[in-house]
């Protein structure tokens, strides 16, 4: 699980609430009508840009990567691949059978270099599922933007709402307080769903496409050592260049990870 974005929309959720509280009555916070207003109205906006197939998968895809934390980084990956480097250069491409690995895509490149697979084979599918998985990955992070914009456009589009209520009774006190909360609480509503939950989600999902945009590319290019049978010294020098500088410090070949 991402930590970092589970406590910040719950802490930012809480910091809202508490001033809420603070403030009054947390039940004047509450009106259906602004709710109906900018959740219903900013998934009918977002369905309207995007197929419903392709809506479902993207909130699947999007929601998963945004809150699953990946420990491998571009090093670990590296040195993990170094590491499978001298088991085939001591017992073969077979004796990578018997290797347990947590990465799925590493995980199934060793399995097509312990199956023979020409060079070729092995790197056209692995480009190809990297390509459509970074594929799945941006639509998450378009619809996520989409509904992170349509939010606050249906906050105003209740305001406008609530404010026709409100000019519409004027000669009715009693109806002047419910269009008002309505008139105000779908700014407050559509605010919040894009500035705590849509945008930051898209932007994360745009920060971790980089990173497994890297890391797959590197494990592509590391599966294809292996099925070369490149020493681990040759592994980390053709593989070094994904590591920023500051991180090559102690990791040239020959010297101690």
């Amino acid at each position: 699980m991402d930590l970092a974005s589970i406590l910040g929309i719950v802490f930012s959720f809480s910091v809202v609430v508490v001033a809420m509280f603070l403030g009054g009555n947390l039940s004047q916070f509450v009106d259906l009508p602004s709710v109906l207003i900018v959740i219903g109205g900013g998934l009918a906006a977002t369905l309207i840009r995007f197929p419903l197939a392709g809506l479902l998968a993207a909130f699947g895809t999007g929601g998963k990567v945004a809150f699953k934390h990946k420990k491998s980084d571009a090093r670990s990956i590296i040195e993990k691949i170094a590491e499978l480097a001298d088991i085939v250069r001591r017992n073969g491409p077979l004796g990578l059978e018997e290797v347990e690995l947590s990465d799925p895509t590493l995980a199934k490149g060793v399995q097509y270099v312990t199956d023979g697979y020409e060079a070729a084979f092995i790197r056209d599918a692995m480009e190809r599922e990297r390509d459509l998985y970074l594929e799945r990955l941006e639509e998450g992070q378009r619809v996520f933007k989409a509904l992170g914009d349509s939010a606050p456009a249906f906050g105003m589009i209740g305001t406008l709402v609530g404010l026709v209520q409100l000019l519409s009774n004027m000669d009715d006190p009693s109806a002047i307080g419910p269009a008002m909360a309505t008139a105000l609480l779908t700014t407050l509503y559509g605010a919040l769903i894009a500035n705590v939950i849509c945008m930051p989600i898209a932007d994360k999902l745009g920060s971790k496409f980089k990173t497994e945009e890297l890391n797959q590319s590197l494990i592509i290019d590391g599966v294809m050592q292996l099925r070369q049978n490149k020493s681990p010294d040759s592994v980390k020098e053709a593989l070094i260049s994904y590591l920023p500088e500051h991180a090559r410090a102690g990791f040239q070949p020959g010297e101690a990870a």
